[in-house]
Order: C-alpha cells, then sequence, then structure tokens
C-alpha cells in the first residue's frame, strides 16, 4: 500500500536516481529477523539450504551494501555485484530507462560499482547479519582489462571467502566483447582458470549466461559446464532483442529486462535443461513478477528462480507475497517440497 502511493513519486525521478533512492532506504529496514517462509519452500542446492527459492538478481545492490535487508524483505537469498576487481565508473548518464507500458527496463549500465577491495570490507560486516539467507557473489571484469580472464581469478580469490556462492558473469551486453566468453574455446579457458583458482575452497560456482543464444550455443556451454564440473547455470541475462515493445524509450542501446523477456527466459531454460537432459542444476532469471511466473520456470527445470525488474513495478513486498503464493500453488498441485516440482512439466 505504502509502495503504491509512493511508485507515481518515484517514477517522476531518473530511474537511477530513483534506484539510489531505494538502497538508501533498504539500510533503514530494521534489524529484526528475516519472515520465516513455509518450510514446503526449503530448498537444498549446490549444498546449501535455502529457506525459499526466490532470490534478488544481481544489478540491484552493485555493491553490496543491503543484502542483509534483502533478507529481512523476505527473499531466500541475495546475488550481489557485478563486482569487478578495479572500481568502474561505468556508461555514461542516462544510462537506466524504464518502459512503463511494457513493465520493462532497458540499462547500459556497464559494471558500475566501486570495486571488490570495498566490497570485501562491507560483506565482512553483512555476513553477520544476513542470518539463514544465501550471499550470492556475482563477479565480472574491468572493461579496459588487459586480460579479462585473470580479472575473473582475482575475482574468485577476493570473493570467494565472503560467498555462499560465487557466480562468473559473461552475459551482460554493456561491456564490449564480454559475451564473447560464451564461445566453447573462451569458455573453456576461463572456466578451467575459474575453477582452478578456487582450488581447495568449497563454495560452488555457477555460470550466468545471456539469453541471446543459438541452439548450437546452448549445447557448447552445456559441454563445458559439465566438463569444468560447475554447480549450476543461471538462465538469463537481459537480452539485446527487441519485439513488440510499446514504450517511448524502447530504442535505447542496453540489455532489456522485465515482462517481455519472460518468454524468451522461460524458453532459453527449457533449451539448457533439454541440452543437458536435466544434468545442470539451473536458476531461472528474466521476466518474472508472480508467484505463477516462479512456479512456471520450476516446473520448466528450475530449482531456484531470481528477479529485479519485477520489484520495480511491484514494490519491496514482491518476495514475501510471491513466497507466501507459490507454497499454495505447489500444495495445490500435491507437491511436497520445491525439489519434486522441479522439471514436473516434462516428467
Amino acid at each position: 500500500m505504502i509502495y503504491a502511493l509512493a511508485k507515481p513519486l518515484l517514477f517522476q525521478l531518473d530511474a537511477e536516481r530513483a534506484h539510489g533512492m531505494t538502497i538508501a532506504g533498504l539500510k533503514t529496514v530494521p534489524m529484526g529477523p528475516a519472515p520465516q517462509s513455509d518450510p514446503i519452500l526449503k530448498t537444498n542446492f549446490a549444498g546449501l539450504e535455502f529457506p525459499n527459492p526466490i532470490g534478488m538478481a544481481p544489478g540491484f545492490d552493485k555493491n553490496g551494501e543491503v543484502p542483509d535487508s534483502l533478507i529481512r524483505l523476505g527473499f531466500g537469498y541475495a546475488e550481489v555485484g557485478t563486482l569487478t576487481p578495479k572500481p568502474q565508473a561505468g556508461n555514461p548518464k542516462p544510462r537506466v530507462f524504464r518502459l512503463i507500458e511494457d513493465r520493462a527496463v532497458v540499462n547500459r549500465l556497464g559494471f558500475n560499482n566501486q570495486g571488490q577491495d570495498k566490497a570485501v570490507a562491507r560483506l565482512k560486516h553483512m555476513r553477520s547479519r544476513m542470518g539463514r539467507g544465501i550471499l550470492g557473489i556475482n563477479i565480472g571484469a574491468n572493461k579496459d582489462s588487459d586480460d579479462r580472464i585473470a580479472d575473473y581469478v582475482t575475482g574468485v580469490h577476493n570473493m570467494a571467502p565472503l560467498a555462499d556462492y560465487l557466480t562468473v558473469n559473461i552475459s551482460s551486453p554493456n561491456t564490449p566483447g564480454l559475451r564473447a566468453l560464451q564461445d566453447k574455446d573462451a569458455l573453456e579457458e576461463l572456466l578451467s582458470a575459474v575453477m582452478e583458482a578456487r582450488g581447495e575452497n568449497t563454495v560452488p560456482v555457477f555460470l550466468k549466461v545471456a539469453p541471446d543464444l543459438e541452439p548450437a550455443d546452448v549445447d557448447d556451454i552445456v559441454d563445458v559446464v559439465s566438463s569444468q564440473k560447475l554447480d549450476a547455470l543461471i538462465v538469463s541475462n537481459t537480452t539485446i532483442t527487441r519485439n513488440d515493445l510499446k514504450s517511448r524509450n524502447q530504442k535505447e542501446t542496453g540489455g532489456l529486462s522485465g515482462a517481455p523477456l519472460k518468454e524468451m527466459a522461460q524458453q532459453r531454460l527449457k533449451d539448457f535443461r533439454a541440452a543437458s537432459g536435466g544434468k545442470v542444476p539451473l536458476i531461472g532469471v528474466g521476466g518474472i513478477a508472480t508467484a505463477e511466473d516462479a512456479y512456471d520456470r520450476i516446473r520448466a527445470g528450475a530449482s531456484l528462480v531470481q528477479l529485479y525488474t519485477g520489484m520495480i513495478y511491484e514494490g519491496p513486498t514482491i518476495a514475501r507475497c510471491m513466497a507466501s503464493k507459490l507454497s499454495k500453488l505447489l500444495k495445490r498441485d500435491g507437491f511436497k517440497s520445491v525439489a519434486e516440482a522441479v522439471g514436473a512439466d516434462d516428467k
């Protein structure tokens, strides 16, 4: 109710400024315990126990400032970042655009963040305040790096000691050439270096991929992820595709997120499940804004889901509301856990 009143005012502000105000506001969330999720939502994934499968996607909390507040809003986990070894300003402003009629956002932020050194000090403090929530840390390469693989190795060394899981992000469309790391040979070299850098640390490593992939790309990624023994694939990031949009900002350059991405992200998840024979664990992202969206993604093969743009339009109670409804959907269909529902549509 409060967000419904505040939303028109926030939407009059530049999108990036409104986001900054949201982060500042979340720092004031009371330090009470996180809401208890229905036990049916407890999800064991990659050796971790998630209180519920609904997570905040990276890009919202780029510098790891409020993961504890997100957990207290009802998210089962929060993934912060993308964090690069060195601080970087990102692309020139304006660089975030609401597509209100489409319930979408276009961004070309370009991995703007304060760098991993600052995040390390902050996240050490946050770890003690996360409660039962899970902290994911998303790592990337600096735009001007001479050796992007070395940047990911640095990210592993810096962030693995603080993370419940690490995500290797090669899927942003806003860092020139980054998505080329999804090519098979480049991906093999990158993930081999990442897993060697992880060493004896048992932190799970996930890979985040773009939705703009051809069938051969999907097969190649599955082969590399399987051979390198990564723990999961996150499907997907924003898209560079533009179809049937209504908003005046539709032609802005950048990655499109929100409702228009839902169908593509759902299909790409199905593609990865089929290509891996269900053997590669999956996390579903893209266009998720309701419990029904989350449930569809779970039935299609995702063990966990993430959202970001959905909260811009629905407000900060979205995770709590989704969790409540998701438990009802599972019980309605006779499932005793989220795990039982994963991939139910192809069983």
